[in-house]
């Protein structure tokens, strides 16, 4: 790992318990190809802290099981996306699916899309992967779909607002605990009001609120880049006082507690989630740090 600057958290005059309400049981994502953090995540996380293991281009799904089943040995628990037009079709969902549940006892999972403009094989969305009935088959008990808080310049509004409802309505049918967890954000307005929105909508899942980890701007593009976060990017573009202030914090501790302010149980915030550009280990440190 680079070397990186001490991280520091500012005080300020609100109460440590909000934070801590925030934090508490905070989740990370990691790619499976990031073998030294999956081997030694236990020793920079709490037992039983999720962490999500995403999709990327040239990733396979046997990659993604045998990371998991490391991940459930050490005491964690494994969350991998399921990218849907990254499969090449109903056989290799199975698969996947059946294996992460046997091998790696895995119960939970992050359904997306996958940021790829032609898919892989027969599935377009994540709504025909839900719609397989494969995770209730094999037992899952808590799926994740993707919220996005700015938008997404690949679909319309409503076509994102009709996705939503379908796949709500696919895992309660099924007997599975729906949640959203949305594509990270650099300032805490948009985020506020997007949940305002959907809990004025009536949708009243839990929401994990994702955010970008301390990181330099250089490392946040190229792992941005990476992670397919196409969206993200550009809009952290076109805010240059964002980027300015994201390098000054070495992190969102800002956002954090501005989250923390202005949250109440009627927004539904489940925690945040953090995307570990800048190191699965820096990120933990950050976080447990607040």
């Amino acid at each position: 790992m680079p070397a990186t600057r001490p991280l520091t958290v500012t005080t300020q005059s609100e109460p440590q318990a909000d934070l801590r309400g925030l934090l508490r049981g905070f989740s990370l994502e990691v790619s499976a190809r990031d073998t030294q953090a999956i081997d030694r995540a236990a020793e920079w996380l709490p037992a039983g802290t999720e962490v999500y293991l995403n999709w990327i281009p040239g990733d396979t799904h046997h990659r993604t099981i045998a990371a998991a089943a490391k991940l459930r040995r050490a005491g964690l628990t494994p969350v991998p996306h399921v990218a849907a037009r990254f499969l090449s079709g109903f056989t290799q969902l199975a698969d996947f699916v059946a294996r992460l549940a046997g091998e790696a006892e895995v119960r939970q999972a992050l359904t997306i899309g996958g940021d790829r403009d032609k898919p892989a094989g027969s599935f377009d969305s994540s709504v025909q992967v839900l719609a397989t009935g494969l995770f209730a088959k094999h037992g899952f008990q808590r799926i994740g779909i993707a919220g996005y808080p700015e938008g997404n310049p690949r679909i319309a509004p409503a076509e994102i607002q009709e996705a939503l409802a379908a796949k709500l309505a696919l895992l309660r049918e099924q007997g599975i605990a729906p949640y959203i967890a949305t594509q990270f954000c650099f300032e805490a307005k948009p985020i506020l009001a997007w949940l305002q929105a959907l809990r004025a909508n009536g949708i009243d899942v839990p929401v994990r609120v994702g955010l970008a980890g301390p990181a330099s701007i250089t490392t946040l593009m190229k792992f941005g880049l990476r992670c397919g976060v196409g969206n993200s990017l550009r809009a952290l573009a076109l805010r240059g006082p964002a980027i300015a202030h994201l390098i000054n914090e070495a992190g969102p501790d800002a956002i954090v507690r501005e989250l923390a302010a202005a949250n109440d149980p009627g927004l539904g915030i489940a925690g945040l989630h953090l995307f570990s550009f800048g190191g699965l280990q820096r990120t933990a440190e950050w976080a447990q740090s607040l």
